[in-house]
């Protein structure tokens, strides 16, 4: 029974780990040729980063990091 509860917690701590690392949905480093900034901003409760909303061809949203400056 505690081999269970040790692999879950380690489990669980690897899944903490890489969410650290990887990109949300639609999300991205700067924007693409084609995309248009939208006038949506927000801040990323989980980051505290600025988040602007910009829109492609094909009407799908992606999160940009805003330039502080």
């Amino acid at each position: 029974m505690v081999i269970v509860f040790a692999l879950l917690g380690v489990a669980l701590i690897v899944a903490v780990v890489i969410s650290l690392f990887v990109r949300r949905h639609g999300e991205s480093d700067q924007p693409q040729a084609g995309w248009t900034p939208t006038d949506e901003l927000f801040k990323d409760p989980g980051t505290d980063r600025m988040m602007r909303v910009w829109m492609d061809r094909a009407g799908e949203r992606h999160y940009v990091p805003e330039q502080q400056g």
